[in-house]
This record gives structure tokens, C-alpha cells and sequence, in this order.
């Protein structure tokens, strides 16, 4: 085999430390991107074995069964998605996802919810909310300029969701963190 799919790489740093685990190993590698692993020459069992043992303790596991891999593609494109410069999706999620996998949206939704006990809407709100999160205490962007990066209707539709998600508004969570900041600096 000359690829293999990994489960729980979901940002860059992840790439970065999948990619240098397997060059401290030996591997020629072709590329490496959110859930693959491309090599220059195809590795052998024992190879496989040597870095899934590398990699279990770093959080990563290697997908053997398509039904597995499927579901990390799914999260892989929501990902890759969420984290855009700007979520300038104009089609549906079902027909992004149906389209980027080549596969009919409600085996991918069915697998999905059965793989994850989540369905992919839910993933999908969730890394968002994460991505916001993200954004309120790294960026200086104002809410609105968040709703619109995220591909939101209104900043109201991202308040409303935010608030479901954590509990708190996206003002309230902002200023906790400011506070947290005042304090470790006094």
C-alpha cells in the first residue's frame, strides 16, 4: 500500500507531527494532508505496524475498514471546510459532502450517525462553534465579520447556536477570556 488513512488529524500541527513521525522513522514521503498519508514507495505490514505503534500514543490511529475511512473523510472535508479563509459555501452541506466523495449524501449521513452516535449536521455545527470560538479570542473581528467568514445567515443564527453549544453568548465567552488574560497578567 502506498497510503493509508489516519483517524484524529484535524489541523495542521497534526499534519506536522504525523509528517515528522513518520520521516523519524525512515519513510520517503509524497504527502501529507488531514487524514492520508501518501508515500514515495509502498510500505510493507511490518511497516504499517511500526507506525501505528508510533502514532497510538500521539492520538492517531490508522483506518483499516472503508467504512472508517469514509467517516474521516466526512469529518476531513467538514474540517477542511470550517477552517477556510472564508466559508463561502453556496451549495448545501449534503451536496458539498455528496460531491467532494462521490457517494449519495444519505449513505454518507446514515454511516455517519452510526460511526459517530452524531449526526453530520451536528459535527458540522460543532466545528464551527469551535472555529468561533477561535476566532473571538485570537482574531479582532467584530461578531458580524465572524458571521459572515463562517458563511452564518445573521449574527443573531451564530449568537443563537453558539449559545445552545457552549451555554454562553459569544460577547459573555469573549469577555471571559479577556478577564482570564487581565488576570494572569496582573
Amino acid at each position: 500500500m502506498k497510503t493509508i488513512r489516519i483517524k484524529n488529524m484535524v489541523c495542521p500541527r497534526c499534519i506536522m507531527v504525523v509528517e515528522k513521525t513518520l520521516e523519524d522513522l525512515g519513510f520517503d514521503l509524497n504527502d501529507v494532508e488531514l487524514g492520508l498519508v501518501e508515500f514515495h514507495e509502498p510500505i510493507t505490514l511490518d511497516d504499517r505496524n511500526k507506525i501505528e505503534e508510533k502514532l497510538i500514543p500521539l492520538g492517531f490511529e490508522i483506518l483499516d475498514d472503508k467504512k472508517s475511512q469514509t467517516v474521516e473523510r466526512i469529518k476531513t472535508q467538514i474540517i477542511e471546510l470550517v477552517t477556510k479563509e472564508v466559508n463561502d459555501l453556496t451549495i448545501t452541506l449534503s451536496e458539498y459532502l455528496s460531491s467532494k466523495l462521490q457517494t449519495d449524501y444519505n449513505s454518507l449521513s446514515q454511516l455517519f450517525s452510526t460511526q459517530e452516535s452524531q449526526t453530520i449536521e451536528q459535527f458540522y455545527i460543532l466545528q464551527k462553534i469551535e472555529k468561533v470560538k477561535e476566532l473571538l479570542v485570537y482574531d479582532d473581528l467584530s461578531l458580524s465579520e465572524i458571521a459572515y467568514k463562517m458563511n452564518y445567515s445573521s449574527v443573531a443564527h451564530l449568537s443563537t447556536q453558539f449559545k445552545k453549544i457552549t451555554g454562553l453568548t459569544p460577547t459573555h465567552f469573549k469577555e471571559i477570556k479577556l478577564l482570564k488574560d487581565e488576570m494572569i497578567n496582573k
